[in-house]
């Protein structure tokens, strides 16, 4: 067992079970430093220092928001410089963790973080940013950007789904262009999510065919509804991906801009921003992601995957 270092959000750092945790993979041996947080910007800027002081792997504790700036530390640095990266799960979503099959205990987490194989993965970079998982626009970014984060704590992936429910009838369209590899289209938005991972905003999943090492975006776009039979269509559209629906279209891709009347509200890997315009694009195989054996984030495990 290389050298680990455990960057570790501020917020969860006087865990109990964490602590435990800690302590026991040291007994059992592991050559693990723990760095804990501050204030934003710190994960990302301990996450390029570990790179620099020849760390085999970062584990990154906390939830989506500390694993995207731990990625975004990690791309800051040439690929043979990048450790490879285990996520020990801790906050209230846990999206991608979950998407791995990470168990969710931090000693069981800690354990696969510290000792599982890593394999290489896609990251997309979107303008100055990288993320992992997925970015979401429109209402669903909406929805995780207006969640309090004491509903987070409070109620885990549920929050999401609540302040949605109040949300839903007050949403506004995002009327813009957008652009890809082998096509273009005018919308008005009502959801755009790029995934390279699954799910987002604490268990939705936005794009369920997606994989994390296949090169490729998986785009969902779900236009404007104006009435309720409409938003009934939608969501029976949503149970079966068409290509392109009377208000879903789901594709692959390799890169995708968007330009809009005004700024869409985004979330990168749940982190929050704004952009009237952006360009996505995917760099394949730029990390090594620890997973657990058989998870079903790999192309190699996914057969018979669903619209190209």
């Amino acid at each position: 067992m290389g050298s680990t270092r455990l960057i570790l959000n501020g917020q969860v750092a006087q865990l109990p079970a964490l602590r435990q945790a800690v302590f026991a993979s040291r007994r059992s041996g592991a050559r693990l430093e723990v760095h804990v947080t501050w204030e934003a910007g710190d994960a990302a800027r301990l996450a390029e220092q570990a790179g620099r002081d020849g760390m085999t792997r970062v584990i990154a504790g906390g939830g989506d928001g500390t694993v995207n700036e731990v990625v975004n530390g990690l791309m800051r640095l040439v690929r043979h410089q990048r450790p490879e990266l285990g996520i020990l799960p801790l906050g209230s979503a846990n999206d991608l963790a979950a998407s791995l099959g990470m168990p969710m205990p931090p000693g069981k987490a800690l354990a696969v973080a510290l000792t599982g194989a890593a394999r290489r993965v896609d990251v997309v970079r979107l303008d100055e940013r990288y993320f992992l998982n997925m970015t979401t626009g429109g209402f669903g970014a909406e929805v995780t950007s207006s969640t309090p984060k004491s509903l987070k704590r409070l109620m885990g992936g549920g929050a999401y789904s609540l302040i949605g429910a109040l949300k839903a009838w007050q949403h506004r369209r995002y009327p813009g262009e957008i652009r890809w590899a082998e096509g273009r289209r005018r919308a008005d938005l009502f959801v755009l999510a790029m995934g390279n991972g699954i799910q987002s905003g604490g268990g939705q999943p936005l794009t369920p065919e997606a994989c994390l090492d296949d090169g490729l975006l998986d785009i969902l776009v779900v236009r404007d509804v104006a009435s309720l039979q409409d938003m009934v269509s939608m969501r029976r559209e949503l149970q079966t991906r068409p290509v392109q629906g009377a208000f879903v279209e789901a594709f692959r891709t390799r890169w995708l801009s968007y330009e809009g009347r005004q700024p869409l509200p985004l979330t990168l890997d749940g982190e929050p921003m704004q952009r009237r315009r952006f360009s996505a694009e995917v760099e394949p195989s730029a990390l090594e992601l620890v997973a657990p054996a058989g998870c079903p984030l790999f192309s190699d495990g996914r057969e018979g995957r669903g619209p190209s």
